[in-house]
């Protein structure tokens, strides 16, 4: 089976994607880094830094969707890679000069969340129109494959880095690959079909920032995918505080061993990311929701297991290289049916949507869960975790709700 060729203009896209996730990868974890060794942030502070900035970038994206709405895709992403440049530079600047505060990693962590948020969502629509519905799958795997790869590479050389060069080289790295993605996208050649325009009405606008969730709401497909998503994707994010304080303070592993124990098990994300389409077409997407979304949840308790020493690190890697195999089968196949069962008009509100829904789980999640580690330690509350995933299957849809004919729905209401 050749490779599928999406054309020149894809390959820009991606290629911009690549540059700015492996500068991402590099810089992974640099801000709660920063807090920990150059201001010195307790425990609180640091969980602050993880679940408030994300949760307020929500809150801004939530007003930015319909802006993102009304505007041609491809200049809304240029914007949003600077703005994430522009944020991302300060810090580096500051810390040079003496000026650097735990605010200033706040407000940059909630600008850099909200501007993801807003890009992705153009990004999705940008996609849609850019490559043949029945090419969505094939690009959402290549997709999926250059953010596991990159998480897989990034973090080992982001540490290394930081060793060699000080605390802030990676967030310049990461600060330059937004600056190196805006102009890959600004390469992009071809005229872009102009949005709808909005009537101009605040109440029109306002009711606007609701569309995406009515849509997700009111599909029996999406719905239950979306509220399995952002539980599923939640409970898994709420445990990495928990695993860090249980490694390297409990169990006294080294960091080089902790940044393998996550960066080697994403390897694993470049095997169902190349499965993905081979799966769906052998044994169809229901089942691959079914079995699969099944099967990223099975996985998280045995987190409780983790002991001392070499076995305890295999545990780990063992635990996160089954999650992830799953995840990154399941995530281009969720992608593109959530594409094909959106119509042109609703893809922004409903990526933005879909995306803020799932940092606010992320926030709260973490914030319950680190409450609970405080209260108890951070093997119990990886034990909560680990059985409240356990019953997020449930929520998947039932048999054959995801199978009635998606592109052709996308297109009716274009």
């Amino acid at each position: 089976m050749g490779r599928r060729r999406l054309g020149r203009r894809f390959g820009w896209l991606w290629a911009s994607y690549a540059v700015s996730a492996y500068g991402s990868g590099l810089g992974f974890g640099a801000l709660p880094l920063i807090a920990v060794t150059v201001l010195h942030a307790g425990p609180a502070e640091v969980s602050a830094l993880s679940a408030v900035g994300p949760a307020v970038g929500a809150l801004i994206a939530l007003r930015l969707a319909p802006w993102v709405e009304f505007r041609r895709k491809r200049p809304v992403m240029i914007m949003m890679d600077l703005v994430r440049f522009a944020a991302m530079v300060t810090i580096p600047v500051a810390y040079a000069f003496g000026w650097l505060g735990f605010v200033q990693l706040l407000v940059v962590s909630a600008v850099v969340a909200a501007a993801k948020i807003a890009f992705n969502a153009a990004g999705g629509a940008y996609l849609k129109a850019l490559v043949r519905p029945d090419d969505l799958l094939v690009a959402n795997a290549r997709f999926e494959s250059t953010n596991w790869s990159s998480i897989a590479v990034g973090p080992p050389l982001g540490g290394a880095a930081i060793g060699l060069f000080g605390p802030v080289v990676t967030v310049v790295a990461d600060a330059l690959s937004y600056l190196l993605s805006a102009l890959g996208i600004t390469a992009i050649r071809g005229q872009e079909e102009a949005p709808r325009t909005s009537d101009g009405n605040p109440a029109r606008t306002n009711g606007a920032l609701l569309d995406g969730w009515r849509h997700i709401m009111g599909h029996p497909g999406l719905r239950p995918l979306y509220l399995n998503h952002i539980l599923v994707g939640g409970l898994i994010m709420a445990t990495e505080p928990l695993l860090a304080v249980l490694l390297l303070r409990q169990l006294g592993f080294p960091p080089w061993q902790y940044a393998l124990a996550f960066a080697a098990p994403c390897l694993g994300g470049l095997i169902g990311s190349r499965l993905a389409r081979r799966v769906v077409a052998r044994f169809g997407r229901d089942r691959v929701f079914r079995t699969v979304g099944t099967l990223r949840a099975v996985w998280l308790i045995g987190l409780v297991l983790v002991r001392p020493g070499v076995v305890g690190l295999a545990t780990v890697m063992a635990v996160e290289l089954a999650i992830i195999i799953n995840m990154s089968l399941y995530g281009p196949v969720l992608a593109t049916y959530r594409l094909e069962h959106t119509p042109r008009h609703l893809v922004t509100r409903t990526l933005s949507a879909w995306s803020i829904g799932q940092q606010v789980s992320i926030a709260v999640l973490t914030a319950l869960g680190g409450l609970l580690a405080d209260a108890t330690g951070p093997r119990t509350a990886l034990m909560a975790a680990g059985l409240l995933i356990l019953a997020t299957p449930a929520l998947l849809p039932r048999q054959g709700r995801t199978s009635p004919h998606g592109p052709e729905l996308s297109r009716s209401h274009s």
